[in-house]
């Protein structure tokens, strides 16, 4: 909770669970969760951040649930599905949103139809997943160029103030969060 003395440069992880929840909102979704790997980072925590202020927001004061746990192991995915009966998940991240969908895809669930899902990221790999992946695309170049510049004006300027740097985002949406019939 306390701000450390080195500058970050990164991108707003509130703003992107909050777009990414708004967005499933916005496809119909009424029953959203948060996936993510145990122990999260803080940038995760800022994401579920965001989730919960849309839903919050959007949904009338809805709180949101987040699970956490083997997104790869069957069981553990089919009773989650069974007990929170979600019809969206905003995924921590795109690797936890490519091992969760391998999973329902195995499970008979259909993505889209049965679940929207979304990530974080737009790694290289998302649009080639089984049902291509709605996510937030980070710069990464843009943001090593900032994170560069940064530390420059630091060596120059070692005594001024610590620095949030923000980089935009886009959100990218594909198959996983459309309309099964317009896809």
């Amino acid at each position: 909770p306390e701000r450390s003395n080195f500058d970050l440069v990164g991108i707003d992880n509130h703003r992107a669970g909050y777009i990414l929840t708004e967005h499933l909102i916005q496809t119909g979704a009424k029953r959203i969760i948060f996936a993510m790997r145990n122990n999260p980072a803080s940038t995760v925590q800022a994401r579920i951040t965001g989730y919960r202020a849309a839903l919050h927001a959007l949904q009338g004061g809805t709180c949101g649930v987040t699970v956490s746990g083997d997104f790869e192991d069957p069981k553990y995915v089919q009773k989650m599905i069974d007990k929170e009966k979600p019809d969206a998940v905003v995924c921590a991240n795109d690797v936890t949103a490519a091992r969760l969908m391998q999973t329902l895809v195995s499970l008979g669930i259909r993505i889209s139809a049965d679940i929207k899902m979304t990530g974080v990221d737009d790694v290289s790999y998302a649009k080639y997943l089984p049902t291509p992946l709605t996510t937030i695309r980070q710069d990464c170049t843009e943001i090593g160029a900032a994170a560069m510049s940064v530390m420059l004006d630091r060596l120059k300027r070692p005594d001024q103030s610590v620095r949030d740097v923000l980089i935009r985002t886009e959100l990218v949406i594909r198959a996983s969060t459309m309309d099964p019939a317009t896809n």
